[in-house]
């Protein structure tokens, strides 16, 4: 499937089969996240087999079931839209892979994750990555209009963005992010809510897929 496809059919997942990620996809997992590292600057880690991180009894929100992928996003503190930006593009070339994805905050134990930190980094939320039972379900949202605010007719590279925003997972479902434009600049806010600067940055990576980088600057 294309990027538009994988953005429109993605959902979450939490539940998964017994099958291992291996092979080409594995390859090319790998790959993307080394891209995304390198270019990021960040320090995202695979952990393939490892059941430790969802097997908690503390843990019961978004209940989990034969989670043993996921990816640790890694970085520095103040880097979180930076997270959901290269987070979302890993998340997207897995559904290409054909895996399901998860965004996790709260509902995994850190502490039993066997990652590797540098100087200054700290985990950030993870990735619960395989393939699932089900295809998951959409999500519900807001109304275009509430995400965003312009003067004058609304361009269509402008729309097409705005339409792959709504698409983009966020915390507790809660969007809180608004996009405004101003002549062909594009600024991008997070509101006040838990994980809004992740989820600012995985709207941003969908609006540069709908809206086309060369049509916009970022302000």
């Amino acid at each position: 499937m294309d990027i538009y496809e994988a953005i429109r059919s993605r959902n979450s997942v939490r539940r998964f089969t017994d099958r291992k990620i291996e092979g080409q996809v594995e390859k090319d997992l790998r790959e993307i996240i080394n891209l995304c590292n390198e270019e990021s600057g960040l320090n995202f880690q695979l952990c393939l087999n490892e059941p430790k991180a969802f097997r908690s009894k503390f843990f019961h929100y978004g209940s989990f079931e034969n989670c043993r992928n996921y990816i640790a996003l890694i970085g520095p503190k103040g880097r979180d839209e930076d997270c959901g930006y290269y987070g979302q593009k890993i998340v997207i070339k897995a559904q290409q892979l054909g895996l399901n994805t998860c965004w996790v905050g709260l509902t995994y134990n850190k502490f039993t994750i066997p990652y590797k930190l540098r100087k200054g980094e700290s985990i950030r939320l993870v990735i619960a990555i395989g393939y699932g039972q089900n295809q998951g379900k959409p999500h519900k949202s807001k109304e275009m209009d509430k995400l965003c605010r312009l003067e004058g007719e609304m361009p269509a590279w402008f729309k097409n963005g705005m339409e792959m925003v709504l698409l983009a997972p966020s915390a507790i479902n809660q969007q809180k992010f608004l996009f405004t434009l101003r002549d062909n600049t594009v600024i991008a806010e997070a509101l006040p809510a838990v994980y809004s600067k992740v989820d600012l940055g995985i709207a941003k990576y969908h609006f540069e897929i709908g809206a086309g980088i060369e049509n916009f600057k970022w302000g």
